[in-house]
């Protein structure tokens, strides 16, 4: 009598389940999500970074070279609060960049770190040199050590 009995023994189960979870994780591991996510905010920053630059710029230049004010040789921390008035801005210390979205003639809003934690920073700052050439600084950058920076 001869003995057909189909299917898996348990030990080819197992190996099965176990190749599968160690392939599971060197993925997991290569695709690396928190870094993606990080990078991910990084690419926000740059574009936060460039939209505050060239919106202080192009305000520059509409007034004859006179920068927004408050702007100074320090790096201060920008304010996000959209009262125009600039009352908590000036609570807290940080530069009220409100004229850059009066009318949204040059911005619509001032553009926030995605983990900004903070009650009326955008956690982004901004200084002037010699010359009027403007930096804005994203500190809080997730990359390796870099911070953010672009001056213009």
């Amino acid at each position: 009598m001869k003995n057909n009995n189909k299917g898996f023994t348990l030990l080819e189960i197992l190996l099965v389940v176990a190749a599968i979870a160690i392939l599971a994780g060197i993925v997991i591991v290569a695709i690396n999500p928190s870094k993606q996510l990080g990078d991910t905010r990084d690419a926000q920053r740059w574009s936060d970074v460039n939209t505050i630059l060239n919106a202080t710029y192009q305000y520059s230049i509409d007034h004859n070279g006179t920068l927004p004010s408050g702007i100074t040789s320090t790096a201060t921390a920008v304010c996000n609060t959209t009262d125009t008035t600039g009352t908590d801005c000036a609570d807290e210390s940080f530069i009220d960049l409100g004229v850059l979205f009066d009318d949204e003639k040059y911005l619509t809003n001032i553009p926030s770190d995605p983990q900004c934690a903070t009650d009326f920073s955008t956690c982004y700052t901004i200084k002037s040199t010699t010359g009027n050439r403007i930096t804005v600084t994203a500190p809080d950058a997730e990359g390796d050590g870099v911070t953010i920076t672009v001056t213009k």
